[in-house]
């Protein structure tokens, strides 16, 4: 990260560029701040210029705003806290591209768009309600815990969402992986594509990248789309430095 001239950050706020200058974005110097895992979705995401797309839980907009480069029609992006709301509206102003995103301040399990998207995405809390410590810090315990809703909500609304052949991506711990899977196949989702994500070749993974769709009606001939297992994406060399894959995620390749 660096330091950029240009808009000046509130008091509490840093200013950050990433891919390589071309995107900004102010961020909460003691709330939250986005981690690893918004750039491997966005990069792991595949967009269509025609794509309509949902985004559930945007908190600064980071994953909108690495995207926007990309061909799509319109992400709208949902955000239940005021505050990151109001913060993402102004990163995607900072970014010049609020003709494309928009920031809607509400809770996704009480949303009504009024219409189906083409792709839906979202980095979504991975601790469940009742498990790890609380922070200090609200804005960051609601942005890691389950408590505003957790799997089974995230995936019933996002089967709701879809269209018919619509897609759907998440970055989840791999430790979770049971109860993704469960959540999504329990509200007609299957996958399509998946990727595993290592620290270190020769270590297990630590997060996986997924894709799902609808899975259809029993006996219908059509096909959604045919699992894909993507190579595992490794993160760091011996030496602690990122690997080639892992700098053309986190520079925009």
């Amino acid at each position: 990260m660096m330091q950029t001239a240009g808009p000046r950050p509130l008091s509490g706020e840093t200013l950050d560029a990433f891919y390589r200058g071309r995107i900004r974005l102010f961020q909460r110097k003691k709330g939250y701040r986005f981690s690893v895992d918004a750039p491997l979705l966005a990069d792991f995401i595949r967009t269509k210029g025609s794509d309509e797309i949902l985004e559930i839980g945007t908190g600064s907009g980071i994953i909108p705003l690495l995207l926007g480069r990309r061909p799509f029609r319109r992400i709208t992006a949902v955000e239940v806290q005021p505050g990151l709301a109001a913060l993402a509206r102004r990163n995607v102003a900072l970014n010049g591209l609020e003709d494309r995103i928009g920031v809607v301040r509400a809770d996704y399990r009480e949303y009504e768009p009024g219409r189906r998207f083409d792709l839906v995405f979202s980095n979504p809390p991975y601790i469940p309600r009742a498990g790890g410590f609380l922070s200090r810090v609200t804005e960051k315990s609601v942005a890691r815990h389950e408590l505003r809703g957790g799997l089974g909500d995230l995936m019933r609304k996002t089967a709701q969402w879809l269209k018919p052949g619509g897609r759907a991506c998440f970055v989840f711990p791999e430790k979770r992986r049971g109860d993704f899977l469960a959540a999504a196949g329990a509200n007609g989702l299957r996958v399509r594509r998946w990727r595993p994500v290592k620290p270190r070749a020769g270590e297990l993974a630590n997060l996986f990248l997924a894709e799902v769709g609808p899975a259809g009606r029993r006996g219908q001939k059509k096909n959604y789309g045919t699992r894909i297992k993507l190579p595992p994406l490794v993160l760091f060399k011996k030496d602690g430095h990122y690997t080639a894959a892992a700098e053309a995620v986190f520079s925009g390749r």
